[in-house]
């Protein structure tokens, strides 16, 4: 009897297919958990970047006020030194009127930088926050934020307690009156910034097809050098 054929080797299973890359777009829209999406969040603002922002002008802005408070000052201590013929006298008139004006230029600085710095952090606090509340980013976050920033500023200042409740609700409603349509415009130049973006990125890909962002980097210097 002949022997038995040996039985055929099982088929190979074919190698499962590697899951799929989500799309931006889809990732953006996968979460289920009211996770607002990247594409309601256009004009958003970093809070650090926003209070430095908000620093630095405020210490322009003080600094450059109390610079132009001096000029008067300035004035007197230029007819004080023509009154006297002594150098001495004149020399420490003059240190001590820089000096004077230094110190005033610097406390004016810091104290605009604090101000407008604390300004800045609170506003863009509250709106980072009503983000996160209402998944979504448009113009009534910002008029929020405005509105509470400046009540609370308003609340803070100095005064009896009726004249800081017309301060915070004057405060509430100029807020709001303001940054409404200032951030209507910054969300409007937002989205077209962004249309901006995705169109160029588009006429990029079209015209480059699948090559490499290296590939399309050493193209263009290429055709920098030849011209």
């Amino acid at each position: 009897m002949a022997a038995a054929a040996a039985p055929a080797p099982p088929p190979a299973e074919p190698s499962p297919k590697p899951p799929d890359s989500i799309p931006p777009a889809e990732e953006d829209e996968a979460d289920a958990g009211g996770t607002p999406r990247r594409a309601d969040r256009v004009g958003t603002v970093n809070w650090g970047t926003g209070t430095l922002v908000g620093v630095f002008t405020g210490l322009l802005y003080g600094g450059s006020k109390e610079a132009n408070a001096n000029v008067s000052k300035d004035a007197e201590v230029m007819l004080k030194m023509g009154s006297t013929t002594d150098k001495r006298e004149q020399y420490r008139l003059m240190r001590d009127a820089m000096e004077k004006r230094f110190i005033r230029v610097a406390k004016g600085s810091l104290v605009g930088g604090a101000r407008l710095g604390m300004f800045t952090a609170t506003f863009f606090g509250i709106q980072n926050l009503l983000i996160e509340n209402r998944g979504v980013h448009d113009v009534f976050n910002i008029a929020g934020a405005g509105s509470a920033t400046a009540a609370a500023f308003g609340l803070i200042l100095p005064g009896p307690p009726m004249w800081r409740a017309r301060n915070v609700l004057v405060g509430s409603v100029l807020g709001a009156g303001i940054c409404f349509p200032l951030g209507w415009v910054q969300l409007k130049l937002a989205e077209r910034a962004n249309l901006e973006i995705s169109k160029s990125q588009s006429d990029f890909a079209k015209e480059h097809g699948n090559q490499s962002r290296v590939g399309a980097a050493i193209d263009r210097l290429e055709g920098s050098l030849r011209k």
